[in-house]
């Protein structure tokens, strides 16, 4: 029995390290961290300033401020939920196991016993389960002796899948996951974020991977993924990469709706990449060839813990009122420029009006524009 299970798995790995999508993840993703890692030191190179915000504690109120992480049960959402708690803040942890959430809790509370939590089961992939969230949420809210608001969002929930997967909704769940869930759930939280009495802020976590993006389709068939779920050959690398650069797109959108919205509405939108981090997002990829991704990436120093990789999205959660369209990389607070392609504000516009409209072909459609 053993040894059918190795040379499936040895098939299994011989047929991903023939596919275009291994040598894009190995070639034109190593290329991207480099390119990032430029970025950052070309400043010193050439004697330029280089642009970084200090940390800010959270501003003193009569109530605790409340901060929300999805993907809060490993890797970079569990030791971020843990870093906002050392901050004085009551995280609300979100996650889909709510054997992980539980563990998550423990977990924190040995570290941190100081620490408030609140844990919620939300599959960021559902439609219905973000919205049932969205009224738990604030229903808690209400009953607890906290404002009825939040001060910090962090979309961080991302999978990388291998083989095609479909939401309820027919959206693939790649996609569904890493930018629609996150958009909806943005949006549904606006009115919590907005009814902050401190300014209050949106932290989208990308990834390096969107620079490998040359040319994009916005179209509801590439929004909502089904082109990919129609292909013969399930392009996950790509979609991985197309999902991390919707975010960014969506951010400097959200970013312009708020100014709309005028000068009393303090809601700061910032974007964290952490690089490279030794997380079990690759638990799709076989095994062989994450552990041998995993040590040439340490050996070329550019693998990092979730300890340190969580720098960046801390330095965007922490960042001074008033930074909002910032790109954090690198840690120590130091910023850097996402690709040319990322800030493309028509498409930007193209983006938000397309998946607006495929939440509002869905049967929760008339629920969530009454938001």
């Amino acid at each position: 029995m053993g040894l059918i299970k190795m040379v499936i798995e040895l098939w299994r790995t011989l047929h991903f390290v023939c596919s275009v999508q291994f040598w894009r993840m190995a070639l034109i993703w190593t290329l991207s961290i480099l390119f990032s890692y430029y970025q950052l030191f070309k400043a010193y190179l050439f004697s330029q300033k280089v642009v970084s915000y200090p940390r800010c504690s959270p501003s003193l109120t009569p109530f605790r401020p409340v901060c929300v992480v999805t993907g809060a049960t490993s890797g970079l959402g569990l030791v971020t939920a843990y870093e906002l708690s050392k901050e004085g803040y009551v995280v609300v942890i979100v996650g889909r196991s709510q054997q992980l959430l539980s563990e998550t809790m423990r977990k924190i509370k040995g570290w941190n016993e100081d620490a408030h939590l609140k844990d919620f089961q939300v599959d960021l992939s559902s439609i219905e389960s973000i919205i049932k969230f969205k009224m738990s949420l604030r229903q808690w809210l209400l009953d607890s002796d906290l404002h009825c608001s939040v001060q910090i969002l962090i979309n961080n929930a991302g999978i990388l899948a291998t083989s095609p997967r479909a939401t309820a909704e027919g959206f693939d769940q790649m996609i569904g996951t890493n930018y629609i869930g996150a958009f909806l759930l943005t949006k549904l939280l606006l009115p919590l974020l907005e009814n902050s009495p401190v300014s209050s802020k949106v932290v989208n976590v990308t990834s390096f991977t969107h620079r490998a993006v040359s040319d994009v389709q916005v179209n509801e068939s590439t929004v909502s993924g089904k082109k990919f779920l129609r292909s013969k050959q399930y392009p996950c690398a790509h979609i991985y990469e197309y999902s991390k650069l919707c975010l960014l797109l969506f951010s400097n959108e959200l970013h312009r709706h708020i100014c709309l919205l005028g000068k009393s509405h303090q809601i700061f939108v910032t974007v964290a990449d952490p690089g490279i981090v030794q997380t079990n997002i690759m638990r799709e990829v076989p095994a062989i060839l994450s552990c041998l991704a995993f040590f040439i990436l340490k050996r070329l120093r550019l693998l990092q813990s979730p300890e340190c990789g969580v720098d960046s999205i801390i330095d965007a959660a922490l960042a001074p009122p008033g930074t909002s369209g910032a790109y954090f990389f690198g840690g120590k607070g130091r910023t850097i420029n996402s690709s040319a392609l990322s800030r493309n504000a028509k498409l930007g516009r193209e983006l938000w009006e397309t998946t607006c409209n495929l939440l509002s072909g869905t049967p929760f459609g008339a629920e969530i524009n009454s938001c």
